[in-house]
C-alpha cells in the first residue's frame, strides 16, 4: 500500500497527535476521517483482487497442461500474497515436476501447507481469504461519541465511489446477463394462439 504526499502529511499529524493529546481542530479531524476511508478502501479492493487471483489461478488450474507458464506465474502472485496451497495445486504441482520451477514451487507449497495444517491442528488461527472489516475511530470525535448515542438517525450510507455526471450507473448481472428464454416451437405457437 502506497500513500500521497498529502496522507503522509496526515499520518504523521495523527501520530503526533497521538503522542501529544491535544484537542483536534474540525478539519484535522476531517482529513483523518477521510485517510481512514481511503485506507478502508484500498483495504477492500485487495480483498477483491485476492478473490479475482484466487478464481483465476482455479481456471488455469482446470485447463492444465496447456496453461502450464500462467499457473506457475498466478500460483507464486497467489502465494506471495498469502494465499495457502490446496491439495488441487500440490497435485497440479507433482504432475508438473519435471519442469524446474513447478519443482520449486512444489517444495515451497509442501513448506507451507504443513504449517498450515499444523497450525489448525494446534487450534492457532488460519489465516482468513478475505480481509475483516475495521471498525470505526474512537480516538476521534464522532467515533465513540456517535457509538453512544442510539437515540441519533443514522445517515444513509455513502455511495462506494460518486458517479460523475453524465456517468451511466454500473449494470445489475441480471441486467447484463438476461434469463434464458427457451426457444417455442411452432406447434406450440399454434397452441397458445
Amino acid at each position: 500500500m502506497a500513500f500521497s504526499a498529502d496522507e503522509l502529511r496526515v499520518l504523521r499529524r495523527v501520530l503526533a497527535i497521538a503522542l501529544h493529546p491535544t484537542p483536534l481542530p474540525e478539519e484535522d479531524v476531517q482529513d483523518c476521517l477521510r485517510l481512514a476511508e481511503a485506507v478502508d478502501e484500498a483495504v477492500g479492493e485487495a480483498g477483491r483482487l485476492r478473490v479475482f487471483l484466487l478464481a483465476d489461478l482455479a481456471r488455469y488450474r482446470e485447463a492444465l497442461p496447456g496453461s502450464v507458464s500462467g499457473y506457475l506465474e498466478l500460483l507464486q502472485d497467489a502465494l506471495a500474497a498469502g494465499y495457502d496451497p490446496r491439495p488441487d495445486d500440490l497435485a497440479a504441482l507433482r504432475a508438473l515436476r519435471g519442469k524446474p520451477l513447478a519443482a520449486a514451487l512444489l517444495e515451497r507449497c509442501q513448506v507451507i501447507a504443513e504449517r498450515s495444517v499444523r497450525a489448525r491442528l494446534a487450534g492457532r488461527a488460519v489465516p482468513v481469504t478475505a480481509p475483516a472489516p475495521r471498525s470505526r475511530l474512537l480516538a476521534l470525535p464522532g467515533g465513540l461519541a456517535a457509538a453512544q448515542e442510539p437515540d441519533r438517525p443514522k445517515d444513509p450510507p455513502a455511495p462506494a465511489r460518486p458517479q460523475a455526471p453524465g456517468e451511466r450507473p454500473m449494470p445489475k448481472p441480471s441486467e447484463v446477463f438476461p434469463p434464458r428464454r427457451r426457444p417455442v416451437t411452432p406447434s406450440e405457437e399454434r397452441a397458445a394462439g
